[in-house]
């Protein structure tokens, strides 16, 4: 093997710091190189290591530096960097590298990249900033950034990537392959060809492997395919993406108003959307809005207590109907003892249907054709499990306190309370969409309650009837 030879080889090999572990996660040893190339403010170094990573690496590695290393670690990259890194990461990291970069850097950087990346990074940002980048960009690409922008926060048109290849229904094939051979401004990837009429109205598309495979002197309306699936610009971001999974689309037109074509959205980018709207919803199941792990003590705090709060209210509920019964609980202590497992098993039962509700009108699953159905279905599975756990717990209660009475009791309040539990986990959720609140965001606040009241009261109060007890 030659000098250049070995030398080349050496060059494209792998870098001796292999940059994430067996486990996936990012290596300790490639970390501290990083930040000891940053230290050292060593240009080169940093390009060794840095330069040629993944954009998903990049901004996991982003993430993983100390705030002040972020800064530095873009700078000395310098023209290496690649901004789409920027999509890869926490609103929070993102926000605090926007605020100390120059503008004009930044404006280069959005540059290069494609329309619904640089809108992804900008949306985020106070309107004034915003314009101050839009400013040091062309024309042409400032206008088309802002007319994004201007689209309704989680549309389509937010996340349409405003770089596509449309021809005319006249052009033949063979035109439209010379024309994606010599344009410079074509999308890096794609996957359908899009026709319009002189109005820019659309009228279809033409896959790739069409094109590929017809004769070069056929028409491309000869070929095309009738536009059913394009997508509204102000229409959800979370409608767009469940019409890509029923229809297994790859990609899909964007037109206004008017029927024009304005932009194409991608499965990359639908990906995106469905993992943002899943983690939405988890969040909003434990109530804790919309906080990333990157987060700062007291934003996260301020994020919790809203609903910490709430559900202070809801337990000072629970206690009122528990000091109804306060000389019944005087009267028989046990009943202390085991009133923690009634309210806990409702809540959990709850919980899980509730789940599962909510998952089924985000996905469109649960409607009023097969409201009846479910709803007959969870009310025999509560009373199964109901019965399940009454007996166990019972016989619990009966050997626990060598009480059989107790065993009745207890049994019979979890029957009461799983079936509450059941039907508060579906019918709030109904209910709360039917009235246009998220029911992810307040389902659990009122389900619990439910579970809790009832389940105290049906405990207690058939306690009192069954014991003669005084209330």
């Amino acid at each position: 093997m030659s000098e250049a030879t070995e030398l080349d080889a050496t060059v494209s090999s792998e870098p001796a710091i292999p940059v994430r572990d067996e486990e996936g996660h990012l290596n300790p040893d490639f970390i501290a190189a990083v930040e000891a190339a940053i230290e050292a403010n060593d240009e080169a170094g940093l390009r060794t290591l840095a330069a040629d990573l993944h954009e998903a690496d990049t901004g996991d590695l982003l993430e993983t530096l100390e705030a002040e290393d972020r800064g530095a670690f873009i700078r000395l990259l310098g023209e290496d960097f690649d901004y789409t890194a920027l999509t890869e990461i926490d609103e929070a990291v993102r926000l605090q590298l926007l605020e100390h970069l120059p503008k004009e850097v930044i404006a280069e950087g959005l540059g290069d990249l494609d329309s619904d990346d640089a809108v992804y990074i900008l949306e985020d940002l106070h309107e004034d900033d915003q314009a101050a980048i839009l400013e040091e960009l062309p024309y042409a690409d400032r206008a088309q950034l802002q007319k994004a922008l201007d689209y309704p926060e989680d549309s389509a048109g937010r996340r349409m990537q405003t770089e596509f290849i449309a021809v005319a229904q006249y052009w033949t094939v063979g035109q439209t392959i010379d024309y994606m051979r010599e344009a410079r401004d074509l999308p890096d990837s794609f996957y359908e060809i899009y026709v319009v009429d002189p109005a820019f109205k659309l009228l279809g598309s033409v896959h790739l492997d069409k094109i590929l495979r017809t004769k070069r002197n056929e028409k491309v309306a000869s070929v095309m395919e009738e536009t059913r699936q394009a997508v509204l610009a102000t229409e959800d971001q979370e409608e767009v993406a469940r019409r890509f999974e029923r229809y297994n689309l790859v990609s899909s037109a964007v037109v206004d108003e008017n029927e024009r074509l304005v932009g194409v959205l991608t499965v990359d980018d639908i990906v995106d959307v469905i993992q943002e709207e899943a983690e939405e919803d988890l969040r909003a199941l434990a109530g804790v809005g919309d906080e990333e792990i990157s987060d700062t003590v007291m934003t996260i705090a301020g994020s919790r207590l809203t609903w910490l709060v709430v559900n202070l209210g809801t337990a000072i509920l629970a206690s009122v109907v528990i000091a109804l019964f306060e000389n019944t609980i005087e009267a028989m202590v046990a009943l202390a003892v085991l009133m923690p497992i009634v309210a806990s098993m409702g809540g959990n039962a709850g919980t899980q249907t509730m789940t599962v509700a909510v998952r089924g009108i985000a996905t469109q699953e649960l409607s009023a054709r097969n409201l009846v159905r479910v709803l007959n279905r969870e009310i025999l599975v509560s009373l199964l499990n109901g019965v399940a756990l009454a007996l166990l717990i019972g016989l619990t209660a009966w050997l626990w306190f060598d009480n059989i009475g107790l065993g009745i009791v207890i049994g019979g309040a979890i029957i009461i309370n799983m079936l509450f539990a059941g039907l508060s986990g579906l019918l709030i959720p109904i209910v709360l969409d039917r009235m246009n609140v998220d029911p992810a965001i307040a389902s659990s606040v009122f389900v619990t309650t439910v579970t809790d009241v009832i389940g105290f009261f049906a405990f207690l109060g058939i306690a009192a009837l069954w014991f003669q007890l005084p209330l």
